[in-house]
């Protein structure tokens, strides 16, 4: 940048000292290479920012030196690899093609989208693109290996799988992150929940020795949260555990829950990140990862806090994102946190 730049400091006079050595400090720890010039702080009256005059703010003058941006990125780049050392391995692809699924022709495929609600597919992939799997016609399609879960899908009296859970169960399954842009009510939870109870349960590390949960599901409220809740209780696929954590329970409950040997969390972005903030739960030991309802959450407010928590999940993790709409704020998300998703 320039050479020169002004920084207004608002508060009283120990906080502008205060500020103008945590100023000095962040320069001094660039390194031996900096020459710190000069940095002086012109006193000013101290009322509130409101009637204050902007051209009597204080001022720190200072002749910023070059800064030495590469070895800034390296440093952070070492940083990053250092702080996902040991992680246990991961596996995501858990799918077999069916022979009905794969017998589907393009035009087949084309032709029962069309018939379901138009259904389009894309692949955000830079570069050459993946072919969009065909869809699973029938529950038998997408599940054919796993009878225990197969079980419960009849148990539940279903009799054939929603447009989106036929379309996106081929692609979760393949452990490929995934946005799902549907209308309320059109089966997206059990889009990414069966799938994600084969995944957390197959991983090649125990479940004993993970440390923490292996599932994390992000909704915006409360009452979403415990359907979401409700729906995995109803398929106690190989006694897999999950909590529910919202704000408006019991804090004191929600800490002893967590602590237990779980393996799916389902929370509320602010109470997650309240439990977070105070190392209450780790979240280093999730591979399977879903913002549910993701623009309401936005709207709601939640991006700081989805963003801390994010950071402290691995990044090789499979990434789920579901949406009534696909608006700009979605579209950055999504670029930003997923890695080479379909949509």
């Amino acid at each position: 940048g320039d050479s020169e730049a002004d920084v207004n400091i608002f508060g009283s006079k120990e906080m502008q000292a205060k500020a103008k050595a945590v100023i000095e400090t962040i320069v001094e720890r660039q390194g031996s290479n900096y020459q710190y010039s000069e940095c002086t702080v012109n006193n000013a009256a101290t009322q509130p920012a409101v009637a204050r005059d902007l051209t009597t703010v204080n001022t720190v003058r200072e002749v910023r030196p070059f800064i030495d941006w590469d070895r800034i990125k390296a440093r952070a780049t070492d940083w990053e690899t250092r702080r996902w050392e040991g992680l246990a391995p991961i596996k995501k692809d858990f799918y077999i093609e069916s022979k009905a699924t794969s017998s589907l022709s393009q035009m087949q495929a084309d032709l029962w989208r069309k018939e379901h609600f138009n259904i389009i597919c894309d692949d955000l992939k830079d570069g050459e693109k993946r072919s969009i799997p065909n869809p699973t016609i029938k529950f038998e399609d997408a599940f054919q290996n796993y009878p225990e879960l197969m079980k419960y899908i009849q148990k539940a009296g279903f009799q054939k799988p929603t447009p989106i859970q036929s379309q996106v169960w081929p692609i979760v399954l393949q452990g490929i992150d995934l946005v799902g842009v549907s209308q309320t009510g059109t089966g997206k939870t059990l889009s990414y929940l069966l799938p994600g109870l084969i995944h957390i349960n197959s991983q090649p590390t125990p479940r004993e020795q993970r440390n923490g949960p292996g599932m994390l599901v992000l909704t915006p409220t409360r009452e979403l949260a415990l359907q979401v809740r409700n729906e995995c209780s109803k398929y106690a696929y190989k006694n897999l555990k999950s909590i529910c954590i919202y704000g408006g329970g019991s804090r004191q409950q929600q800490i002893k829950d967590v602590a237990k040997d779980i393996d799916i969390i389902i929370a509320t972005p602010g109470r997650l990140h309240d439990l977070q903030m105070n190392n209450f739960v780790n979240l280093r030991s999730i591979t399977y990862l879903v913002l549910d309802e993701a623009d309401k959450m936005l709207d709601m407010g939640f991006q700081p806090q989805i963003m801390k928590i994010l950071l402290d999940v691995r990044p090789d993790r499979q990434m789920i994102m579901t949406s009534a709409t696909w608006p700009d704020a979605i579209r950055r998300l999504s670029q930003t946190y997923l890695k080479e998703p379909m949509i």
